[in-house]
């Protein structure tokens, strides 16, 4: 039977390029391109997983999804070590939405957002 062998959230970006260096230099993302003439697409990654980040000619049609939504992120990481990654990601200047703190549903959270105030999820299930 066929089965998803991965995923890939998309932000769209007023600047892919500015946007691409923002989660390599703070949140530890990689990228190893950028596609277009000139860019305006490029996929991070970490750990395996996928960020993808499309750059949009009209900054002004980007909406954050909480803004249409209360606390809605656009992508959602899940890891091992919550407070580990928010104190790396603290570190390197990321800007810190939320958290850490601990879910109703038990999980160990945090929130970033990028350069376009699009939020960004990590959560750590608890045992």
């Amino acid at each position: 039977m066929p089965k998803v062998t991965a995923s890939a959230p998309v932000l769209l970006v007023s600047d892919v390029v500015a946007s691409a260096n923002y989660f390599r230099d703070c949140a530890g993302f990689q990228y190893d391109q950028f596609f277009g003439e000139p860019p305006n697409f490029c996929i991070c990654h970490r750990d395996g997983h996928y960020l993808m980040l499309g750059q949009v000619d009209d900054p002004g049609k980007i909406v954050p999804f909480w803004k249409i939504r209360e606390k809605m992120c656009g992508a959602y990481f899940w890891v091992d070590d919550a407070d580990g990654l928010h104190a790396e990601m603290k570190a390197n200047g990321a800007k810190i939405d939320y958290g850490p703190c601990t879910q109703p549903y038990g999980v160990r959270e945090f929130g970033i957002q990028d350069l376009d105030g699009n939020d960004i999820s990590f959560g750590q299930v608890l045992r």
